[in-house]
C-alpha cells in the first residue's frame, strides 16, 4: 500500500491549476471529468504520489456539498492497493465501515472505493487500484 494521491476540493479548477502549476513548477498531466460523481479532476505528479484537484460540476455532487460545508481543502487521502477486493475484505474484518463496498470506476484509470470517515478518525479514505 502506498499513498497514491491527496484529493483537494477546489472552487475553481482554472484558478487552482494556475496556483498548483506555479507552486510545483510544472503543469498538470491530466484533466478528466467523472460525470457520475459530478466532478472534474486535475492531476499533478509529485514523486511517486499525486495531487488530485476536484471541482464540482453540479450543486448536488459530493464535492459541491463538501465545499458548502467545509470550504476548499483536503477532501481525501487515497491509498494505492494491488487488489482492491482483498483489501475491502481485510478492512471489513478489521471493523472499518465503507460508504459502498462495491468498487466503481474513478478518475485516472482506477477502480475506487471509499471508507466512511467515522471509522477513520474523520478522514475520508479512498482505496484505488489501477484498472486491468
Amino acid at each position: 500500500m502506498k499513498i497514491e494521491h491527496l484529493g483537494i476540493a477546489v472552487k475553481s479548477l482554472a484558478g487552482s491549476d494556475n496556483l498548483f502549476a506555479r507552486l510545483l513548477g510544472k503543469e498538470n498531466y491530466k484533466q478528466e471529468s467523472v460525470e457520475r460523481e459530478g466532478v472534474t479532476t486535475s492531476f499533478y505528479e509529485i514523486g511517486e504520489s499525486k495531487i488530485e484537484l476536484l471541482e464540482a460540476t453540479n450543486p448536488e455532487s459530493p464535492i459541491a456539498k463538501f465545499l458548502d460545508k467545509k470550504g476548499e481543502g483536503i477532501h481525501h487521502i487515497a491509498f494505492g492497493v494491488e487488489n482492491i477486493f482483498s483489501e475491502i475484505e481485510r478492512l471489513k474484518k478489521e471493523g472499518f465501515i465503507f460508504i459502498s463496498e462495491d468498487p466503481k470506476e474513478g478518475a485516472d484509470n482506477k477502480l475506487v472505493v471509499f471508507l466512511h470517515p467515522r471509522s477513520t478518525n474523520g478522514v475520508l479514505v479512498e482505496l484505488c487500484q489501477e484498472k486491468p
